[in-house]
């Protein structure tokens, strides 16, 4: 029999939003029809190991802004990987995702032309505007293609050059991924209750989400169903 390699998956990571990650984690695994390998990407980490020693900049929202780039690095440039956001919840088998990979790109997401009307978001930072908005949030990297992406270039890049794609050398190598694969909640139509069964693959709380004591209702019907998540994940059994 063949032998099975688990699907990378690499998680950004802040220390503020804990809770979002591990409800994350237990979301993917418990819809997975395969084998994962999931890596948060824990700063201080990054930082020990010599990859990561940039200085948080005013504008730079989560802790895990440019250390998503690191991941072709930590996979060698070889093969590929997936990068998501850690305030997302996943609703079915992510193989589903993994198998839309396509050769022909350097990188697939969702598309979104998100333009927020807010200039504040979780926790009172910053909200930027700019071209491609939160497709970097939710990728899928052929790391062969990627080689740009140095531990040198990640740490020293512009902002804007490393979520607007500039080190695959055109749009021409960004792959379009469905909609459903990375729904924006509060900012894109909500499902209802009779459209909740079958609706998005990935929710994802970009403006901030219920594991904050201030934004509990963020989604209203996907708050709830995060929360039931959570409870589950958290269930003793006996």
């Amino acid at each position: 029999m063949a032998s099975v390699q688990p699907l990378p998956i690499f998680i950004g990571y802040d220390p503020r939003e804990r809770a979002a990650t591990n409800v994350l984690i237990d979301s993917l695994y418990q819809h997975s029809s395969v084998p994962l390998a999931i890596t948060p990407l824990v700063t201080p980490q990054l930082e020990a190991q010599g990859l990561f020693w940039r200085a948080r900049e005013p504008k730079q929202s989560t802790a895990f802004s440019f250390t998503r780039f690191l991941v072709p690095h930590l996979m060698g440039y070889q093969g590929w990987a997936l990068f998501m956001d850690c305030d997302m919840l996943c609703r079915t088998d992510i193989k589903a995702l993994w198998d839309l990979r396509d050769e022909r790109y350097g990188a697939m997401c969702v598309q979104h032309e998100h333009v927020p009307g807010e200039t504040v978001k979780f926790l009172g930072e910053v909200q930027s505007a700019y071209p491609k908005k939160n497709w970097s949030s939710l990728m899928l990297l052929n790391c062969s293609r990627c080689t740009k992406l140095t531990p040198d270039y990640v740490n020293t890049a512009s902002g804007l050059e490393l979520h607007r794609f500039h080190w695959l050398g055109g749009d021409d190598a960004i792959g379009a991924v469905d909609a459903g694969w990375n729904h924006l909640v509060d900012v894109q139509p909500a499902p209802t209750a009779s459209t909740l069964d079958g609706g998005p693959c990935l929710l994802h709380w970009t403006l901030g989400g219920p594991w904050f004591r201030e934004q509990r209702t963020m989604g209203g019907l996907l708050a709830a169903e995060w929360f039931g998540a959570r409870d589950d994940a958290m269930k003793l059994w006996d």
